[in-house]
């Protein structure tokens, strides 16, 4: 039986949550929008148009919607991938291999800095993401999923999350990628958040991104 106590205190931890939130997606847009500024002038010197690539994924309760980054890739890179299947490195319904053929120089740089994420704030700013939680769940893996990998639904997805911060590179396997967003969603707390916080912020440095 769940406690009132209980059912108080998520509530008052998403409020602060949704918070913090949109506090810091306005103080980051203001205080990031010069270095944005300046990728976007980069993307379309070196690799044209368009600046940025739209992420069609499932957030909580499996609401759809349309996230951005900046585009890493060439512009034809969605027609090519089905060619690249045989090289996937993910078990599972993920495609990702290491030295991906279609990543652009720039796009090199800005993923290593996970400066292709930036554009994800303002998905923050509008409620469908937060700065921490589960992974997104991408459109063409959504139906793929088996029926305990739902539960990573139940809570707003994140920019960054476990995953980020746990060797994210050396993680060759989705159930692995899921098993973290339910270490997640099961220890959730503000203390927690910011634990993740501070290391993303200790990866972006390094330049250890995908």
């Amino acid at each position: 039986m769940i406690e009132k106590n209980d059912i108080t205190n998520k509530f008052l931890y998403f409020g602060v949550k949704r918070f913090l939130d949109l506090a810091f997606s306005v103080l980051l847009i203001i205080f990031l929008s010069p270095v944005m500024t300046l990728i976007i002038l980069l993307v379309i010197i070196f690799d044209g148009f368009p600046v940025f690539y739209p992420w069609r994924v499932h957030g909580i309760e499996g609401k759809e919607f349309i996230g951005y980054k900046f585009r890493t890739m060439h512009r034809f890179a969605d027609k090519e991938k089905e060619k690249l299947e045989k090289l996937n490195e993910m078990n599972g319904p993920v495609f990702k291999i290491t030295k991906d053929p279609r990543i652009t120089k720039l796009g090199y740089i800005l993923r290593k800095f996970s400066l292709d994420e930036l554009p994800q704030i303002y998905s923050v700013l509008k409620g469908d993401m937060s700065f921490i939680g589960p992974r997104p769940a991408g459109f063409n893996e959504f139906p793929h999923y088996e029926d305990w990998h739902y539960r990573k639904l139940s809570v707003k997805p994140g920019i960054s999350c476990l995953w980020q911060v746990s060797g994210r590179n050396n993680i060759d396997s989705f159930d692995d990628w899921v098993k973290l967003d339910l270490q997640y969603i099961d220890n959730w707390s503000l203390w927690l958040d910011l634990k993740i916080f501070f290391k993303t912020i200790i990866v972006v440095l390094k330049g250890t991104g995908k």
